[in-house]
């Protein structure tokens, strides 16, 4: 059977559960990466652990906490996007080219926007709870 032949083979079997459990794997292995390799990461992870007591302080209800912790997920999947993008062009090579630079500079810059998205909502969650106090 060519390579071409057995691939298209693969990905018709990659279906239903089987499906399922690659891709679970897969982002397993993509997590795992990540804090090994990405120090950035590491330290957002354990940012969230520490924000964990203070959010269920400032939240009224559930779903407030919800929110607050969906915010600083939300920081880690485009803390994950950006190194996609950083491996990718850096896989391409390590000379300088300005549009790879970009390429890394919008990815920090997303990094940097949840960022402050973080920290709005966390502080006006913060100055509503301190207001009905």
């Amino acid at each position: 059977m060519s390579q071409e032949s057995q691939s298209s083979f693969d990905k018709a079997s990659n279906t239903g559960l089987r499906h399922l459990i690659n891709a679970t794997r897969f982002s397993w292995q993509g997590l795992k990466a990540a804090v090994q390799r990405e120090s950035a990461f590491r330290q957002e992870i354990a940012l969230i652990f520490v924000l964990i007591p203070p959010g269920i302080w400032i939240a009224d209800s559930l779903l407030e906490f919800v929110l607050l912790m969906v915010v600083c997920l939300l920081v880690l999947v485009i803390e994950l996007l950006n190194s996609a993008v950083e491996a990718a062009i850096d896989r391409i090579g390590n000379e300088h080219h300005p549009i790879s630079a970009l390429a890394k500079d919008y990815g920090s810059a997303a990094v940097m926007i949840s960022l402050v998205i973080v920290a709005m909502v966390w502080s006006v969650m913060l100055f509503a709870r301190l207001e009905n106090l």
